[in-house]
């Protein structure tokens, strides 16, 4: 099965390596009607590469130990659906995930409506880039990155899965963000086909419903990354400015740019180059978030380490910056209507890209404050939260103003709608006199607060003073979409500064005061599975004498992992949330707890899935213009 794996990737590679070689002939010389063999091998690219995904999930079932990758992700104990979802979980098979990501997901792009529409040019350009980067990825898991290493002699059992990632989470989360990635490959790389062929037909409106699809896996993985941050960590938070939680972020906020300014480009013909350098840049800073997590450049709690795939990355990433300047400047140059004013809706959304695009540098430099700092420094050291919530909150605060302001101005020049203006300005003031008396005092947090309710009375407002919007099923997913972030900001600004948090040590039977609750530490209660050893200590809550829940935080030891790991309890609620780490137990049984009352933190991941949900609302019939 090594053998057969290995051989099908191989052949997948020669034949990335031979469509793109034609592709590129086929463009020197004139020749045509090449295109049908062309797609023939990209299938079959997607076909091979399948193939030796069933592979590894057939060992990764069986616990075929004789799989070097198996034998470490993987153990007797493990249970099923951790056994599979371990299939991305090291950093050889998340690069096979992507990989077959992108073979799929290159199928089904070149096979939407329309897209055969494109002239014969501009596809070849599509497939000669595309080819290139399958290629590339197809190199890494054949040189560098090989998930199908033989281990011999055959280990009976394997070193199993890391407890951090045995939850829901982060089962989900990587996936979900390697579908983002690999979504933004094709539309990337047709933007590039297409201005490098001086293509007529927009590849802004047919990619528009896929760019969605790609954010919403992305901004899905985010989300969910924090929850799992924030369920299993047992440090009570859910963003801490990693440097691995930064490299998701980072394309994120590119792509974020872009879909405000492809609104331009569709509405008023504009920003055609700016376009295609803001879709080309999403596609090489994944790449880029990529290299943060495998070549070790960045120390991080999650990173997978140096794995000897640093340096092809980042040849890669040069080559992919090579290729765009070569693009936008060989290009023909296209005639584009000129912007209007900044008091227009064009202004304000250029306004908002361009701060998406400040928060990418300050993150992207921030994060990599440590590789920077070396050419000065023999210590050189990373860049705390602070750094980040100093520089970063106040402009995420400026969007959500954004978000509020421009629906209510003219495409052209000025504001097409006064009262909603006036009501969200007063919306503005009232939610800030509202937060502050509710006790939100920090502020940035309370512009923040009052910026997303002044949000969130915006959009409600658009549906009662522009009735039109009520039928248009994509204008209702965008400011649905918009709604979720309002949401998410909302509870962001609510739950970091206001929260309660506190240490104690307590003996079984005693109680302690958190806030206005009191927590009745009951007893601790032993248990012993398969998997792991854990003792759980039972905290009754009260509030004002009344019972508000139980908590059961555990302290767990796994086969196979020496060291203890926290799991966390939580009593949930839509106000104030109580959460609950066991830090230790002595043997006289007192316990350590951390404790915290996070107020409107649950609305980070209601506002999270609206977003995600809203944005396929958004979808419309494409249509190339």
């Amino acid at each position: 099965m090594h053998f057969f794996a290995n051989l099908m990737l191989l052949i997948a590679l020669l034949a990335a390596l031979g469509a793109g070689a034609y592709a590129c002939l086929a463009l020197l010389t004139g020749k045509r009607n090449v295109l049908v063999l062309i797609d023939r091998a990209n299938i079959s690219i997607a076909g091979f590469v399948s193939f030796a995904s069933i592979v590894m999930t057939i060992a990764l079932v069986n616990r075929n130990y004789s799989f070097k990758y198996v034998y470490e992700y993987v153990d007797n104990t493990l249970p099923i659906f951790y056994t599979l979802t371990a299939f991305w979980a090291g950093a050889d098979g998340s690069l096979l995930f992507w990989m077959l990501s992108i073979a799929v997901m290159g199928v089904v792009f070149t096979r939407l409506n329309l897209f055969n529409e494109f002239s014969e040019k501009t596809r070849l350009y599509y497939w000669l880039f595309y080819m290139v980067i399958q290629a590339f990825f197809l190199l890494i898991l054949t040189c560098w990155s090989n998930p199908f290493m033989e281990l011999v002699p055959t280990p009976l059992d394997g070193r199993g899965l890391n407890p951090l990632l045995r939850n829901p989470g982060m089962i989900f989360h990587p996936p979900l963000l390697f579908l983002g990635y690999a979504g933004f490959t094709s539309p990337a790389v047709l933007a590039l086909a297409s201005y490098v062929s001086g293509e007529l037909k927009s590849w802004v409106s047919f990619c528009r419903n896929w760019n969605i699809a790609a954010w919403i896996f992305l901004t899905a993985g985010i989300i969910l990354g924090c929850w799992w941050s924030y369920m299993e960590l047992g440090w009570g938070g859910y963003w801490a400015w990693d440097p691995v939680e930064n490299a998701s972020l980072i394309p994120w906020l590119s792509a974020s740019a872009f879909m405000h300014t492809a609104i331009i480009q569709t509405k008023r013909n504009a920003l055609q180059r700016s376009n295609v350098f803001l879709m080309s840049l999403t596609l090489l800073l994944c790449v880029f978030a990529t290299y943060l997590v495998r070549s070790g450049v960045v120390q991080s709690l999650h990173a997978y380490g140096e794995n000897g795939v640093g340096l092809p990355l980042l040849t890669f990433m040069l080559f992919t910056i090579a290729l765009i300047c070569i693009v936008l400047v060989v290009g023909p140059k296209v005639e584009g209507n000129t912007l209007s004013c900044l008091n227009s809706r064009q202004g304000l959304l250029v306004i908002t890209a361009w701060v998406f695009l400040g928060l990418g540098l300050v993150v992207g430099l921030g994060t990599m404050w440590p590789v920077i700092s070396k050419t000065w420094s023999a210590s050189p050291v990373g860049l705390d939260a602070r750094f980040y919530n100093r520089v970063c909150l106040p402009l995420f605060s400026l969007i959500i103003l954004m978000f509020t302001a421009c629906p209510w101005f003219d495409w052209k020049e000025g504001i097409r709608e006064r009262r909603g203006l006036m009501l969200v300005g007063g919306s503005f003031l009232g939610g800030g006199i509202i937060s502050y008396a509710c006790g939100l005092h920090n502020p940035v947090a309370l512009i923040t607060s009052a910026a997303s309710i002044a949000s969130l009375v915006s959009i409600f407002a658009l549906f009662v003073f522009m009735p039109q919007l009520r039928r248009v099923t994509s204008s209702i997913g965008t400011y649905g979409l918009h709604l979720g972030v309002a949401l998410v900001f909302l509870g962001v600004a609510w739950s970091g500064p206001n929260k309660i948090e506190q240490e104690f040590i307590v003996k079984p039977g005693a109680s302690i005061q958190l806030g206005s609750y009191t927590m009745n530490f009951k007893k601790m209660v032993e248990g012993q599975t398969p998997e792991m050893a854990k003792i759980s200590a039972i905290v009754e809550v009260t509030e004002n004498g009344k019972p508000v829940g139980l908590l059961s935080p555990e302290r767990r030891i796994y086969r196979n992992f020496q060291q203890p790991f926290a799991e966390v309890s939580v009593i949930p609620s839509l106000g104030s949330e109580i959460y609950a780490t066991l830090l230790s137990v002595d043997e006289q049984g007192n316990a350590t707890f951390k404790m915290s009352i996070n107020p409107l933190i649950n609305w980070i991941w209601i506002g999270g899935t609206l977003m995600c949900l809203f944005g396929f609302v958004a979808f419309r019939k494409p249509r190339l213009s």
